[in-house]
């Protein structure tokens, strides 16, 4: 199997991001974009009120978020292969749970289901998928990966309404909830068991001694957080985390309002295919983060920049006034050319500023925090709107937290001094020294 795997043409790593693409996919569709139709389709087919099941969906989020933070242990204790077939199993039966209840009260257990089966899945797993395959790639390799997150929403939003209309409800779930399974289990088996290190691979697919010294060093962060430590006590990380967890929260706050918000001046065919190209514009700023940020680059200005474009798109959906069809388009496109980089630029910000040993643990944790902030976002803004007596007041409430997390995320940045800027330059003497002392 390892001369083999050496001979292929195709370095693993990348089959791997490309499995990882196919569980974001089917994670995203499942577990982030399906509670949105569950509420529709419960609330007009069962007649149950809507505050129920969009409680149920915030346990969903919350239960998560709890699972989130400790999946670093279940990795290392379970494996991540068996990790993510249980991650499978569970959004499985999670969806049928949902689709089989006959009391609003039975949401609640369905959601414990999804929201183990969206933990085990989402954002933290895919970065520990992806990352011990890749150092100087890993932009572009993470990039590729949670581009199937946008994909799910495109795909599953019109697979959802399609099943239900001709198969009903339940039908429906147990169709998506076995391709889930299914589909996982074998993924999970085929690609994610193998580690670079059984296969005789290093990362981003170098041969021995044939990786730069110098791009290897840009990567190496401080020392590692002691054992035991309150994580929130670093500066790192607590800028690292609140800033996207506001990010989050105007987003996925934004999002939910959006078609009603388009829907006036579009109509809703109109606003559907808004939404669609706002989706499309979040794969393109996905994919330019990967192709275009340099290594060694400071991370937290890239993250500053994406969030300026979400403002900038935010402002033009509110000059638009519901009324110009041209502002309202261009602020779906920049509001959407940042929307998947939110995922991707927290473990890229921690690959800079965290010791390897650590990543996954800022990671799982930066991700629960921001499941356990966003689940509040769509109900916050709506009591906003509503007492508000303003249609605008989302957007200005998005624009205003976005740019609180602009300047936070900012205030991370590590001190410039003579010897060391951004803490790349010092790690990269000591390992150059090194080097040359070597030879």
């Amino acid at each position: 199997m390892r001369a083999a795997a050496s001979a292929a043409p195709v370095f693993f790593g990348w089959r791997v991001v490309w499995a990882a693409f196919a569980i974001a996919m089917l994670a995203w569709g499942v577990g982030f974009y399906s509670p949105s139709e569950f509420l529709h389709v419960l609330h007009e087919s069962r007649g149950w009120s809507v505050s129920p099941i969009s409680s149920a969906i915030t346990c969903h989020f919350l239960f998560s978020a709890g699972i989130v933070a400790r999946l670093p242990m279940l990795h290392r204790r379970f494996g991540l292969a068996a990790t993510t077939r249980a991650g499978g199993l569970a959004a499985g039966l999670g969806v049928l749970a949902w689709a089989m209840a006959t009391q609003s009260w039975q949401l609640f257990p369905a959601a414990l289901l999804s929201g183990a089966g969206w933990a085990l899945t989402s954002g933290a797993a895919i970065n520990s998928m992806v990352a011990p395959w890749f150092e100087r790639r890993r932009p572009a390799a993470l990039s590729i990966a949670f581009n199937g997150a946008s994909i799910g929403g495109v795909l599953f939003a019109p697979l959802w309404a399609l099943l239900i209309v001709y198969l009903g409800f339940p039908i429906a779930a147990l169709c998506i909830g076995a391709i889930m399974v299914v589909t996982l289990w074998w993924l999970a088996g085929a690609y994610l068991s193998a580690t670079p290190q059984a296969l005789g691979l290093f990362p981003d697919g170098d041969a021995v001694g044939s990786a730069s010294l110098a791009a290897k060093a840009v990567l190496i962060p401080s020392a590692r957080l002691p054992a035991g430590s309150m994580i929130w006590r670093e500066r790192r990380f607590a800028t690292l985390s609140v800033a996207f967890s506001l990010g989050m929260f105007a987003q996925i706050g934004l999002i939910a309002h959006l078609f009603s918000l388009l829907a006036p001046a579009l109509g809703e065919g109109g606003a559907g295919l808004a939404i669609s190209l706002t989706t499309a514009s979040a794969i393109l700023g996905r994919s330019l983060l990967g192709a275009l940020l340099p290594t060694g680059s400071d991370r937290r200005i890239a993250a500053a920049l994406n969030f300026s474009v979400q403002i900038v798109g935010s402002v033009a959906l509110l000059a638009a006034a519901g009324t110009s069809v041209p502002l309202l388009l261009v602020g779906c496109i920049l509001f959407g050319l940042g929307i998947g980089n939110l995922v991707t630029l927290p473990p890229l910000i921690a690959q800079a500023e965290f010791a390897p040993g650590d990543v996954g643990r800022v990671v799982a944790s930066v991700v629960a925090v921001n499941q356990a902030v966003f689940a509040f976002a769509p109900v916050t803004l709506g009591l906003l709107r509503d007492n508000a007596g303003w249609g605008g007041t989302p957007i200005a409430l998005a624009a205003l937290v976005q740019l609180v997390a602009l300047v936070i995320v900012l205030t991370g940045r590590r001190r410039r001094t003579k010897k060391s800027s951004d803490g790349i330059n010092g790690p990269l003497v000591e390992v150059l020294s090194a080097a040359k002392g070597g030879c």
